[in-house]
């Protein structure tokens, strides 16, 4: 009898919890709740997936503002918004009496067009290998993830870009260094100014009919073609170390990155030897450009990388995090951009 009368009672507990299991189920495919006052409430998640969809394209507009707004510098200078400042020379400077050479090396539209081509087109192809034969996943609202990776590592890049850029224009506008070249560019020469060896000339009439190249004679400091050249080849050396791992042949990647700096190097020596720049020029651009690239690739590219990395693999993250201290503790940090 009391057999009977325990399973009686559980035939009839039975329904009431498979309909208390349902009823829960029902409001949590409805959606996810929220209290309030007056008790819980739920929203149904097209709601809470339309709101999350919103936010992300706000963040991709925020990115655009962000874009636009490091490239105001560099703006302002090719549009000639601000005019370079004026400095003076010492009499007989030998330094500024160079000639002018016609021939350009590196022209601005081939460093340009160059530079963000290759880089570009290196970083569409690494992306397309990674998503289409590695199977790299994406959180963006965005449901190619080709175009959501291709978003981040060029969006990543061009914002470097405009940084590089607007940096070296502030410096020529605010430096106003004479080119080697200024007084074959002013139509001058020290006879001609009668002045004594020595003296400082912080004034000086050009004879030259065209303004735009006596202003553009005045921008010597830094090279913009050694900064530029060095940040899209140092930071495309630095993409190749992340994404380049072939096993089968260990210097193939290093040759490659060796002839992206090498490249980078000539073009900047390129404006020493055409007279445009002066040395001191070239290095402080090299070094710019090198410390813009290592900025953007540590901060902006492999900080999202990390943060991705704890939440798709939260279990692997100790041994990642282990690895992450120990590369970093190396004299070497770049090399921690090989952990995936």
């Amino acid at each position: 009898m009391q057999k009977l009368n325990s399973s009686g009672t559980h035939c009839n507990t039975q329904p009431r919890d498979a309909e208390l299991q349902l009823r829960l189920a029902d409001s949590g495919g409805a959606g996810e709740g929220r209290e309030n006052g007056a008790g819980r409430q739920f929203l149904p998640r097209t709601q809470e997936g339309g709101s999350v969809c919103t936010k992300r394209k706000m963040l991709v507009g925020l990115d655009v503002i962000c874009l636009c707004v490091a490239s105001i510098p560099f703006f302002a200078c090719e549009l000639k918004a601000v005019t370079p400042y004026k400095r003076g020379f010492f009499c007989g400077d030998t330094t500024i009496t160079y000639p002018i050479v016609e021939r350009e090396a590196i022209t601005d539209t081939l460093l340009i067009a160059g530079g963000i081509a290759i880089t570009g087109l290196t970083i569409a192809l690494g992306e397309c290998y990674r998503v289409h034969f590695l199977g790299i996943s994406s959180r963006a609202f965005v449901q190619n993830r080709y175009v959501s990776c291709l978003y981040k590592e060029l969006g990543s890049f061009l914002f470097g870009c405009c940084v590089c850029q607007s940096l070296t224009n502030m410096a020529k506008l605010s430096v106003g260094r004479l080119r080697p070249n200024f007084l074959t560019v002013c139509n001058i020469t020290y006879a001609s100014i009668n002045c004594t060896p020595g003296n400082y000339i912080s004034e000086v009439n050009c004879k030259q009919p065209d303004d735009k190249q006596v202003e553009e004679a005045r921008k010597s400091f830094f090279s913009g073609h050694a900064s530029f050249a060095m940040y899209t080849m140092l930071y495309l050396a630095f993409y190749l170390q992340a994404r380049l791992s072939w096993r089968g042949a260990r210097l193939v990647r290093p040759l490659v990155q060796f002839f992206l700096v090498m490249l980078a190097i000539y073009t900047g020596l390129s404006r020493i030897s055409e007279y445009r720049h002066h040395p001191t020029d070239v290095l402080t651009g090299f070094i710019q450009g090198g410390l813009t690239a290592y900025w953007v690739i540590m901060t902006a590219v492999e900080k999202v990388r990390k943060q991705n990395l704890l939440k798709d693999y939260p279990s692997q993250w100790t041994a990642l995090s282990e690895s992450w201290d120990c590369c970093n503790k190396t004299r070497w940090p770049w090399v921690c951009l090989t952990i995936e």
